[in-house]
């Protein structure tokens, strides 16, 4: 609970609820049996995510690699993997700047994952490092573009944008990846955000988008959603509203939105069987997609009914 409390304004820490950890890698991995493969989190924090993941797939089936900038979320990831049977992966846990400096690479390409998931700072001041990115080895990696600098407020650089860039190509031909991003992503209409989401829908790398209720992050009033990349799914994609759910509790000064574990399974079950539920989930093709100008918000698919 104090874990955020001292570290000041210029890096935010936020733990990702249990919930979304949950949702994020029960989607994920789906009804498979999985054996021996890759997970990696560029911003790994404290590692919720991978840990969840892990007990999905189980931890001895499993190796972790990351990946943050932050000395103190290291640690404790490290004191997570030991605490959830994951030693055997404690040397992957790396210290630094993954836009600026990935680390984990194989020969001179960067190693490609079977599961990524990761929840990346939204918005961070990277305007020192902001040029170096804009090499000619960056040009795969970033191929939607490097956000530039804003006169005025530095510090709203949308950062995830470049994560999202780097999760893309850190994939396996057929790997599959769950990012939370703000909301205002899946419907951005022009810029990086939307050359990121023709590029998915081009190259048929989507598997669906679930949009959460707002304030289920406590920390921030950011509405946001999940994104699910699925580099097989050559079908169609599910869109979750899930916006509606949940109960709000008062936490402090903050408000926050509680999903029930019914509402989870909902979520999960929709997801992962690509069910339709009226005003709940809707299954789009990519050809649907670009016709909508790539949007991914499942409102706009719903059908109008008219009383």
């Amino acid at each position: 609970k104090d874990y955020n409390s001292d570290s000041g304004g210029k890096y935010a820490e936020y733990f990702t609820p249990h919930a979304v950890s949950k949702i994020m890698a029960r989607c994920l991995v789906g009804d498979k049996k999985v054996e021996d493969v890759s997970c990696y989190d560029p911003s790994a924090g404290s590692g919720t995510l991978l840990m969840n993941l892990a007990n999905v797939i189980g931890e001895d089936k499993c190796s972790i690699y990351t990946q943050d900038i932050s000395q103190k979320s290291s640690s404790l990831l490290r004191l997570n993997l030991i605490l959830n049977g994951l030693v055997h992966s404690l040397p992957n846990v790396i210290q630094g700047n993954t836009i600026k400096n990935p680390y984990h690479k194989e020969g001179n390409s960067l190693k490609r994952f079977d599961y990524i998931v990761s929840n990346p700072p939204f918005k961070l001041d990277f305007s020192d490092f902001r040029d170096d990115l804009d090499s000619k080895e960056n040009n795969e990696r970033f191929f939607a573009g490097i956000p530039k600098v804003p006169k005025k407020k530095k510090e709203s650089m949308a950062i995830y944008l470049l994560f999202l860039q780097h999760i893309m190509h850190s994939l396996r031909a057929k790997g599959k990846a769950a990012i939370v991003v703000p909301t205002g992503f899946i419907t951005a209409q022009s810029g990086i955000a939307k050359k990121i989401r023709q590029k998915m829908v081009d190259s048929k790398m989507l598997a669906g988008v679930i949009s959460m209720p707002s304030n289920i992050f406590a920390t921030t009033g950011t509405n946001v959603s999940v994104l699910f990349i699925d580099k097989e799914n050559k079908e169609d994609v599910v869109l979750i509203d899930a916006s509606n759910l949940g109960e709000k509790i008062k936490e402090g000064k903050n408000q926050k939105t509680v999903l029930s574990s019914e509402e989870e399974e909902k979520i999960i079950k929709t997801f992962i069987s690509k069910e339709v539920v009226e005003d709940f989930s809707v299954l789009v093709s990519y050809d649907d997609i670009e016709a909508k100008n790539y949007s991914l918000s499942a409102g706009q698919y719903f059908e109008v009914k008219i009383e």
